[in-house]
């Protein structure tokens, strides 16, 4: 997951042309675009910019480690809040369309099983989920109701993302 904070197509900062990634936009936003070559230029260039790639590279590599371990061990309503924390985290909108089918191969699961996880969520007054939208109603309430695996990934990242109250 890659919001503000990061950039996607890591590879070409690392002389790679290639990457057998698919890369998918689900919420809309704005974006930078830079050449491969412009871009090692800037690398070798700039040694400070190079340890922050580099940096990051890791901390996704480590993110998506993470979310691997959590899809597997985890129960759907855990992975679910962990998901959305992370996504608020990343998007300046707390009300971005998710369709059932996109967060099932987020979580790692089914549809159905999708709908269970935020109707519990939503019955203990959460999240309010309508078709495709899901509204953080008590963020605390969501960091509580998610695996430990949100503050390992948002501990990753420390001051790069920022804090809610």
């Amino acid at each position: 997951m890659v919001g503000s904070e990061g950039c996607a197509g890591l590879q070409a900062a690392f002389g790679l042309s290639r990457s057998v990634l698919r890369q998918v936009v689900q919420i809309a936003g704005e974006g930078f675009r830079i050449r491969s070559g412009v871009l090692q230029n800037a690398i070798s260039s700039a040694p400070q910019f190079q340890m922050a790639i580099s940096r990051y590279a890791i901390l996704q590599g480590m993110q998506v480690a993470q979310t691997a371990a959590c899809n597997r061990l985890h129960e759907g309503r855990q992975r679910l809040a962990r998901w959305r924390l992370l996504a608020h985290d990343r998007a300046d909108s707390n009300v971005p369309p998710l369709t059932h089918d996109f967060l099932a191969t987020m979580l790692g699961t089914d549809r159905p099983s999708v709908s269970v996880a935020a109707r519990i969520l939503q019955t203990e007054g959460i999240i309010r989920y309508t078709r495709g939208v899901i509204t953080i109603l008590h963020r605390r309430k969501l960091e509580d109701s998610a695996c430990e695996c949100y503050r390992v990934i948002r501990n990753l990242f420390g001051p790069v993302l920022p804090r809610f109250a």
